[in-house]
């Protein structure tokens, strides 16, 4: 789990510029994703004042700090500026008062800006930092996108893993992570993988090495990170195990607080895995849009029981 984030960061990652304290950036740390608009503060109410998030200036706080005189605008600049504060954030292309700099330059507290509207730059740094900030697993397996759904393949070392991730590459496919995948929770619903930095767009194949994926196959067949929707688990088959045949046996697999749909592909000779996970892809996709092709097979049954217990029923009646 990531602890914090550095202003540092911060500004690289967002493209945001530097109005004061530029060599406190990597200094200052952000813990919370949490955003705050200095609204009542700058009435000079401070009993509840949340002094370790951001700090986010928008034309509302701008345009009522300059009806203020520059001697009370400087002291309420000050109470805003704590040891704990990472960072001040102006948007909209909003000059900072001079008192504003002047107080966080005393307290050490750097001052950023964004040309973005303030609710738009509020959004997109709460999603930063909610990414940065979240638990993360890290957990052996494969993740590729096979039409836009997200699979993370997973089975004991040696199963052919990457090497069926490889088949999906070159059937059109992109490769996410190899080997190990940084997984995270990203919403109440979504969870999210990505390859650790050392190991990005690169595929390990035992009797060749490490391979470039990017490099052989070109840009489209990667990607930097995906949803993960669905985990296939690749195992060795086995005449005594009972196998789904219907689709009707489900089962999940939690990260964090999230429930991942999960299913079961024995592995054997002859049996096509990467043609098989495409097939699976597709009819998760389809029972995402409402069609269960076990559901109607079920129908189906249950019509043709109807129908000849119906007929049985005339046979016995005609006698």
């Amino acid at each position: 789990m990531t602890n914090f984030v550095t202003v540092t960061d911060l500004v690289k990652d967002n493209n945001l510029k530097v109005y004061g304290g530029e060599e406190l950036l990597d200094d200052k740390k952000i813990t919370t994703s949490d955003i705050s608009r200095p609204g009542i503060e700058l009435t000079g109410y401070f009993d509840y004042y949340p002094s370790e998030r951001i700090q986010l200036f928008g034309q509302t706080e701008s345009a009522y700090s300059h009806s203020m005189t520059d001697n009370n605008r400087y002291k309420v600049m000050l109470e805003l500026c704590r040891e704990d504060t990472p960072v001040l954030l102006v948007a909209r292309d909003i000059t900072p008062s001079d008192e504003l700099l002047k107080a966080a330059k005393a307290h050490k507290v750097p001052v950023i800006g964004s040309a973005l509207p303030t609710t738009r730059l509020s959004s997109l740094i709460t999603e930063y930092l909610d990414e940065r900030l979240a638990p993360r697993e890290s957990v052996h397996g494969v993740l590729v996108d096979v039409y836009g759904i997200g699979i993370l393949l997973t089975g004991h070392s040696g199963i052919g893993k990457s090497e069926t991730a490889l088949e999906l590459v070159k059937r059109g496919h992109r490769l996410i992570a190899d080997d190990r995948v940084d997984v995270y929770q990203q919403d109440e619903k979504t969870i999210v993988g990505e390859a650790p930095k050392i190991l990005n767009h690169l595929l390990e194949i035992r009797g060749i090495g490490i391979i470039d994926v990017m490099n052989l196959f070109g840009a489209g067949a990667v990607r930097s990170s995906s949803d993960i929707q669905l985990i296939i688990n690749l195992e060795d088959w086995s005449p005594d195990k009972n196998y789904d045949r219907l689709g009707s046996m489900e089962e999940t697999r939690n990260f964090f607080d999230v429930g991942v749909p999960q299913i079961t592909i024995p592995v054997k000779v002859g049996r096509n895995i990467s043609i098989i996970i495409e097939v699976a892809a597709m009819n998760f996709r389809a029972r995402k849009m409402g069609f269960d092709a076990t559901k109607k097979f079920e129908e189906n049954l249950g019509s043709l029981i109807k129908e000849n217990g119906q007929k049985n029923s005339d046979d016995g009646d005609d006698k």
